[in-house]
């Protein structure tokens, strides 16, 4: 049975952030041209003009006070030190997005805030679901967990390469961990979800929408929305372990690879590029241009375009997941894991046979030219 009075305080959570973003973008937008803070274009950036990088403050600004308005005027459980947690993500990104940060330095601050609410805040993953007979300990656990987070963070932040992907892909995975808190009747994992949700959203305007105000949500941005759908992963899954299953409206048994299926996008493409580098003897961490958004771009493709795409694509594993979410963890995750691999390496492909058609064209017309004297 819905319950309206949660959704209404669902939309009212989402309409708070969304106003808060909203608001927030023009005033730092003007800051950032005043004290010249822009991504500059260069080898490595897709972009063709100087553009503000600080959206993630606004992201920022509005998950912030809207989650600290929930924490004071609702009876909600808070998830424990999820704020001090954002508050260093928010410290490593912003101070990327205006000094340059070293990329230890970077990954330290995201240790930290993952052990902070791992560790202090007991958000671990606590059991397998039967993948392959394993039941880890504390210490395993914490370790596990704090990896987790440090990958689905660094997992957005490497997909934001282009306009509306990182926030696009983000709204799309919250819903599809909110809808399956929702309808089990958990309230405090869909009131996030739409407080991130109403952020993103307003981002999109002027990260898409807008031609005079336009803004990047910088690491500040992607960082923040990878660390909190890492929460909602962890959550989820720990949601649906056996001796909670129950107590559900709705059960599943393979919670990890459909945890998986929604995080398809960020998972399976930090994977496929880590393995390419380390292929070619580079290091997995270096820089290059073979993320899928990359390939897209290469074959024709608009920001747009990509986004909705890749966001589409990411729609389709979730359903498939949900629709499987009783196949078994391990038989599902290979099939997501298959499956994503062969999708994300489509686009390389279509390159490969697009270059042979342009030598064979140009031998051709090599050989069809008359000999002149």
């Amino acid at each position: 049975m819905i319950n309206y009075d949660i959704l209404l305080q669902i939309l009212f959570a989402g309409l708070v952030s969304f106003v808060l973003v909203f608001a927030s973008i023009p005033t730092i937008l003007k800051v950032s041209h005043s004290k010249n803070l822009f991504d500059e274009p260069g080898k490595r950036r897709v972009h063709k003009q100087r553009v503000p990088t600080l959206g993630g403050l606004g992201i920022f600004i509005g998950i912030i006070f809207t989650y600290s308005i929930y924490l004071d005027w609702f009876d909600y459980r808070a998830i424990p030190f999820l704020i001090p947690s954002m508050l260093i993500v928010f410290s490593i990104g912003i101070k990327d997005d205006i000094l340059v940060t070293a990329p230890i330095m970077k990954l330290l601050g995201q240790l930290l805030a993952a052990f902070i609410i791992v560790g202090f805040g007991d958000l671990r993953i606590t059991d397998f679901h039967g993948f392959f007979g394993l039941r880890p300990d504390y210490f395993v656990s914490m370790s596990f967990s704090i990896l987790f987070v440090v990958f689905i963070v660094n997992g957005f932040n490497l997909i934001d390469g282009v306009d509306g992907l990182a926030a696009i892909t983000g709204i799309i995975v919250t819903v599809g961990f909110s809808f399956w808190f929702l309808i089990n009747g958990d309230a405090t994992m869909p009131v996030l979800g739409a407080i991130l949700i109403g952020a993103l959203i307003a981002f999109l305007y002027f990260n898409v929408v807008s031609k005079t105000q336009k803004i990047f949500m910088g690491d500040t941005g992607s960082l923040l929305i990878g660390f909190i759908v890492s929460v909602f992963a962890i959550r989820f899954m720990e949601y649906n372990v056996d001796s909670l299953r129950p107590a559900l409206n709705h059960t599943m048994i393979s919670a990890p690879a459909v945890a998986l299926g929604i995080l398809i996008i960020p998972v399976i493409d930090t994977i496929r590029v880590f393995f390419l580098r380390l292929a070619k003897g580079q290091s997995p961490f270096a820089a290059d241009k073979a993320h899928i958004h990359h390939r897209l771009l290469t074959l024709g493709f608009s920001h747009i375009q990509i986004a909705l795409l890749i966001g589409l694509l990411n729609v389709c594993f979730i359903l498939l997941s949900y629709l499987l979410r009783d196949f078994g963890t391990i038989r599902l995750m290979i099939l997501n894991l298959m499956l994503g691999i062969a999708v994300f390496q489509l686009p390389s492909l279509a390159i490969r046979i697009r270059k042979k058609r342009m030598l064979k064209d140009k031998h051709s017309r090599k050989v069809s030219l008359p000999n002149l004297p």
